[in-house]
Formats: structure tokens, sequence, C-alpha cells
């Protein structure tokens, strides 16, 4: 199949190249030119483990190909995917400006029959907005030429997109006619070899189910903190917790991990989107409006540790900084909480220096060259005269440490784990006070 691609960004790149991958010839268009010389030359604008050499195969096996033209973008593909952004407007609510525009596109330069598929995830009611652009535009030019509009939401975790776009736990298709339906069965097919995952529903409740999955996360992880800070007030292990709940199958394992909050691209701005979304039709959604505020005081965790245990004022303070994006293999700092950590420990006085693996030029981009923040070149660097160390992003190269290292380069013996990665009678033993969240 011929497939065209609209933006180059995690999903975007991540699903033309997996849909080459497979045999089909894409192209992926940009209007951003620089992102398209990077994919030219044989780079790509992100980072995400294994899609660089996928990108390399395809492109050299003609199959995946990549313009800043629209009217070619338009004409190439009878499969027209929208990825592009969908930031969060000044209210949080989902802001559809490149999604409707996109569409736009499509209906000034199409002659023949096109599916027109939503991978963006975008709030209930986008696919009626997205059909009644391209129905402007055809009229305008005054020609009736045949479209469907698909929901195909993504659901791909950063650092491990690649894996999760070519084994699918689930591919969900909103569609309400059966050629659009058939056309995205044959597309998928080869996704689906061991046994079917399409799920088909009507567009609206495939809308809604990417907003669905993505809170009902958050909620987890949320509940998790909050539990979390609650045993460290009684004086119980929300490790031990952890392992009694997440036993029953009921509830299962996954995500219930406590920390130091979520961050990234997707939970923040969906959690935000939907609780927006409720709003405008008058129906507040109480939990998830919990699940943010809990969010954002649990992002400043660390910060109230660290100030129950040198105080308020840290003029003179310098602390060591482990880890950047807002979780391992990625190098996105998007509502991260190292931000959180890096900009309160500005403000008590206090100075950084940190380490990580992708993430340092991200960070240099959205912090530029503030003299408070230093970059070292591996992890044990960054204790250099250091009072303490803090840990924000679990990198499997922090894992296992060595901690008479740590205790003789660190000014204080002193550890506050924002990822719970060690445990605490392991650390203690080496004579380093270990502060982490809900263990004892």
């Amino acid at each position: 199949m011929k497939i065209s691609v609209i933006g180059t960004g995690y999903v975007g790149l991540v699903t033309g190249t997996c849909l080459a991958e497979v045999g089909n010839d894409v192209l992926c268009l940009d209007l951003d030119a620089s992102k398209i010389r990077i994919l030219r030359e044989g780079g790509i604008p992100i980072h995400e483990p294994g899609l660089l050499e996928m990108v390399q195969r395809n492109v050299a096996a003609g199959r995946l190909h990549f313009t800043t033209s629209i009217e070619e973008s338009v004409a190439f593909g009878q499969v027209q995917f929208i990825a592009v952004g969908t930031p969060p407007d000044e209210d949080g609510s989902a802001d559809l400006q490149y999604v409707t525009a996109a569409a736009r596109n499509i209906g000034r330069h199409m002659n023949e029959y096109k599916v027109v598929v939503d991978k963006s995830t975008v709030p209930v009611g986008t696919a009626d907005k997205v059909r009644e652009a391209l129905q402007q535009e055809l009229a305008r030019r005054g020609v009736d030429t045949e479209f469907s509009v698909v929901s195909n939401p993504e659901f791909l975790k950063e650092g491990a997109a690649v894996e999760d776009f070519m084994r699918p736990d689930r591919v969900v298709v909103g569609a309400d006619d059966e050629r659009a339906v058939n056309l995205m069965r044959e597309l998928y097919a080869p996704f689906n070899r061991n046994h079917d995952r399409l799920v088909v529903m009507d567009i609206r409740s495939a809308e809604l189910t990417k907003y669905a999955a993505n809170c009902m996360l958050a909620t987890r992880i949320s509940f998790m903190n909050e539990l979390a800070n609650l045993a460290d007030k009684l004086g119980a292990d929300i490790e031990q917790v952890r392992l009694g709940i997440g036993s029953d199958p009921r509830i299962g394992y996954h995500f219930l991990y406590p920390g130091c909050g979520y961050g990234g691209s997707c939970f923040p701005k969906d959690v935000q989107a939907l609780i927006r979304a409720a709003d405008s039709i008058g129906m507040p959604l109480k939990v998830l409006n919990a699940v943010e505020e809990a969010n954002e005081t649990q992002k400043r965790i660390l910060l109230e540790k660290i100030k129950g245990r040198f105080g308020a004022d840290l003029k003179g303070k310098h602390f060591a900084l482990w880890g950047l994006a807002f979780k391992p293999n990625t190098d996105d700092m998007r509502a991260a909480s190292s931000r959180v950590v890096i900009e309160g420990l500005w403000a008590m006085g206090a100075t950084v220096t940190t380490y990580d693996p992708v993430a340092m030029t991200e960070s240099r981009r959205i912090f530029g060259n503030d003299p408070r923040l230093a970059y070292a070149d591996s992890p044990m660097d960054t204790l250099n005269n250091a009072d303490a160390l803090v840990i924000a992003t679990e990198w499997k190269e922090f894992r296992a440490p060595d901690f008479e290292a740590v205790k003789a380069a660190l000014k204080n013996p002193v550890v506050f784990d924002g990822r719970n990665m060690y445990e605490p009678a392991r650390v203690k033993a080496h004579g380093i006070e270990y502060f982490a969240i809900g263990r004892r």
C-alpha cells in the first residue's frame, strides 16, 4: 500500500517507518525543513531506541521517503495519516489547529478516494471537525471526491515505541464505513499474524479510548505515589505493599511503582485535555482533577525531603543530579520531574551538576548556558564537591553504583532517590543516608 504520514515526531516517524518495515511504500511529510534535512541525511530528529537503524534500512530499500511538499504527500498515499502535534492550549485543552490544517491541505489537493486517519491524540469529536474541514475544501473546489475518516489512536511508549508498533497489544480502529475498515485491516494484517489484534469500534469510542488508557495509567501512578507518601508517615514499606496488592490478578504489577511524579508528552497533556473536555460539557471529572493535583505535588517531593535534611536556605550548597529525561530510553524532558527539582534547588540558592545518557543536549536547549547548571561526562563525575546526590530518572546505568565510591566523593553521604532504585538496607550499610519514596 502507498501511505502518506503527516508529521515526523515520535508518532509520525515511528508509524511511517514501521509501516515501511513490513513492505509498504511510505512518504513522510513535515513542513519543518530542518527535520526533513536530518532524515534525508541519514539521521533522525528524536531519540528512540532502534528507530535510526530501521529508518536507514527502509530508506536504503526504497520504501521510506521524506518531503516538505504538501501536494506530493496528498497525491502519494491512498491512506493519509495525520500525526501532527496537539499541544495543550492555554486552558489545557488540546490545540487542534495543526490537525485541522492537515485535513484542509488534504482537501485542497486530493483527486481520488482517500482514507484520512487521525493518529494524533485528539479529543472526542475531532473526526467530525476533520470531516468538516475536508468537505469545506472540496466544496470550495467544486468537487465531490469520496473520502473516509478513521480514528486510529497510537499506544506507543517513548523508549519502546518501535517494539510497541511492531508487536501491538491491540490496534484500535474507529470507523463508520466498511470500505475504510477493510483498508485498515489490510494495512495492519502483517501485525496480526499470531492473532487478530484489531479492535473495531465507532469513531467517538476510539477517540475516547486513547484518553481513557493514558488517564487510567496516570491514575495508578498518582494513587501509588499518595500511598507511598502515606507509608512514609506510617512507617510502612511501599515496596512490600506493592508486592502485596500487585499479586492480585485484578490489579497486577504494572504501573504500581511510586516515584517523584510522571511527566512526558502524553500523561500530563492527556489528563488535562480530558479534564477540560469534560468541563466544557459541564461534567467535572473529580478523580482526574485529583490525579493531576497529586502529580504536581509529587514532583516537589524530593525538594521537600531535601529541605527536611538541609533546610530551606541552600546558598552555597551544590547537588549532583542523576537523570534529566522524564523516563529512561528517551531524551524527552517535557514536564519532567528533573526540571522541577533543578528550578526548586535554584530557588533555594543551590547549584547543580547533572548527567543523563541522552538528554543533556535537550537540557541545554531548555536551560541555555545558565551558570547554576553544569554537565558531567559520567554519573560519578557529578559527585565532585556535591553536598548530596539526587536521582530523578531510573536509567539502567544507575542501578548498581559503587556505593563506597559514591560515599567518598560526596561532601555529605546523602542520597535522595526519586525512583526507589535501591534497597534501603544495602545503601545504609555503606554509611549513606538514604531518602526514598515510601521505603523503610
